[in-house]
């Protein structure tokens, strides 16, 4: 009886997953579930919709032959618009979360949003662990912070200096008071492409210290939409479409 239960299971699993494919060829539209209030990688200004996830879905639509479709929907509520099928995929920098994919499944990562070590041009450091003697700016209470206090646990000498913000904590190694910082990457990007001669001499010390992977979202049996996503990804990464994404709203 399991094994008659299972098979039914599966049998309905495949099913749901091959007309879900068909349904979106046959519509010509990939149904796309979006916050538009997180600059750079999704805005809503007066109706223009912007924004790194706007432009990879249209380029992911594009290469699977379809056009995007933006359904709007507050943070909270993208996984329940997904689970309802409002929509076929979310793209709304959303980081992977092992404990949904018993429900979703998750693409390729298309950006690692992680903290990373934003260090002058002269700086001597190569990796996280060469911060002992230093002085290290983050942000006030932010995941940096919290990262910063661990680095210090391993490397007593290293100094943790704290900011009010992201950009003062910048500033504060572009001006010379801190030897190093640590802030996420989108932050770090933002801050060099916005500044490039108040700080012409900083730059990312890779690889991230910690990993926050963004990747596109769908329902854990459209295994075959997974599939083409993840191809199409492959593509505009091996023509640096992808990239030229990523450095056209954060600089390169």
């Amino acid at each position: 009886m399991c094994l008659i239960t299972f098979g039914l299971l599966l049998l309905f699993a495949c099913r749901a997953d091959r007309e879900s494919w068909t349904r979106i060829q046959k519509s010509g539209v990939l149904r796309v579930g979006v916050d538009p209030t997180f600059p750079p990688f999704a805005l809503d200004e007066g109706g223009t919709l912007t924004g790194i996830d706007i432009d990879l879905a249209r380029a992911l639509a594009a290469e699977l032959g379809l056009e995007a479709q933006f359904t709007y929907f507050g943070y909270d509520g993208l996984y329940d618009a997904l689970s309802t099928e409002q929509v076929d995929v979310l793209l709304s920098a959303l980081v992977i979360a092992p404990e949904r994919t018993r429900d979703f499944a998750y693409s390729e990562p298309y950006y690692d949003a992680g903290q990373v070590l934003i260090v002058p041009a002269d700086s001597a450091n190569t990796s996280a662990d060469d911060l002992g003697n230093q002085r290290l700016a983050v942000e006030l209470g932010a995941l940096g912070h919290v990262e910063a206090l661990a680095l210090q646990r391993a490397q007593p000498s290293l100094q943790v200096q704290t900011y009010g913000g992201v950009n003062e904590t910048l500033d504060a190694v572009a001006a010379g008071a801190a030897d190093t910082a640590l802030v996420d990457s989108v932050s770090a990007r933002l801050y060099l492409k916005e500044r490039p001669t108040t700080a012409p001499s900083l730059f990312i010390l890779p690889p991230p210290v910690t990993s926050e992977p963004y990747a596109l979202v769908v329902r854990i049996e459209d295994r075959t939409l997974l599939e083409e996503i993840n191809a199409a990804l492959q593509r505009l990464s091996a023509v640096d479409e992808l990239d030229a994404i990523l450095n056209h709203w954060l600089g390169p």
